[in-house]
């Protein structure tokens, strides 16, 4: 049969069209502690079903799991470093969960947060050389460590619904200089918190790279969409002109905003 250019074009529109992943939403929401990362699930597409390894972390969204709109599985918040479990729990959870399609149920699917899941990663790698609870070799853990977890997330990344996982930014201070009177001159910027060159790697899977502001009581808490000073946020949908650098921490009301499916 003869190659036929037209053909193959309207093959490859097509085939976009039809790919659901174009439609899906994916992101990675940091922020410092108690930000409001958390409690800005409850913006998402509903019903929700979140793996828990931040202890207690889910209190904030309390009304939402007695309603039944959201699921938490929080058996991974009880990890000890010297005989860890929650890690390969949760593959051989997440595992069935897969085969069975039980995440056709849910709107979106979280996992909170990256932090503290790395540190259970971290903890497997470590027991599985039979060093549980000590410290990490840079050279050997760390790698296995970033690629474990970047498999994942791509393996999560087929999932027909919405996918989000939070992080923990921290704080880095860089000092420039001290005049004669000892005043500071520093330089402040937030990075991820984890390890290695996952730092880096991470957030290239995601489509969408947000960072929420506001602490303390009652603070107007606010969305970055796009790096502004010392934070690194992102978003492939400022192109359309319809997102601004800083939005409500809204994600149904992003969604809509955008074009895409907002509704539970």
């Amino acid at each position: 049969m003869p190659y036929d250019a037209k053909q193959e074009l309207e093959k490859v529109k097509k085939h976009y069209s039809d790919d659901p992943m174009q439609k899906r939403f994916s992101a990675l929401i940091t922020g410092e502690t108690n930000s409001g990362k958390t409690y800005m699930l409850r913006t998402a597409r509903l019903p929700i079903h979140i793996d828990s390894f931040d202890p207690g972390g889910t209190k904030s969204i309390r009304d939402l799991i007695a309603s039944g709109d959201v699921v938490v599985d929080t058996f991974f918040e009880g990890e000890d470093p010297y005989n860890p479990k929650a890690y390969a729990e949760w593959k051989k959870r997440l595992e069935l969960r897969l085969q069975i399609g039980y995440f056709d149920q849910f709107g979106t699917y979280a996992i909170d947060s990256l932090t503290t899941f790395s540190d259970a990663v971290m903890n497997f790698q470590l027991a599985s050389r039979g060093y549980a609870g000590q410290m990490p070799s840079f050279n050997i853990d760390y790698t296995p460590q970033k690629i474990e977890i970047e498999n994942r997330i791509r393996q999560i990344m087929n999932l027909k619904c919405d996918f989000i996982l939070t992080g923990h930014l921290e704080k880095l201070i860089r000092l420039i200089s001290i005049d004669k009177k000892g005043i500071r001159q520093e330089e402040v910027t937030y990075r991820l918190m984890i390890t290695g060159k996952a730092v880096m790697t991470i957030p290239l899977l995601f489509d969408e790279l947000y960072v929420v502001l506001g602490k303390g009581n009652n603070p107007r808490r606010r969305m970055l969409t796009n790096s502004l000073g010392e934070y690194l946020a992102r978003s492939r949908f400022t192109g359309n002109q319809k997102v601004a650098v800083e939005e409500d921490p809204d994600i149904k009301g992003l969604l809509k905003k955008v074009g895409l499916d907002w509704e539970d």
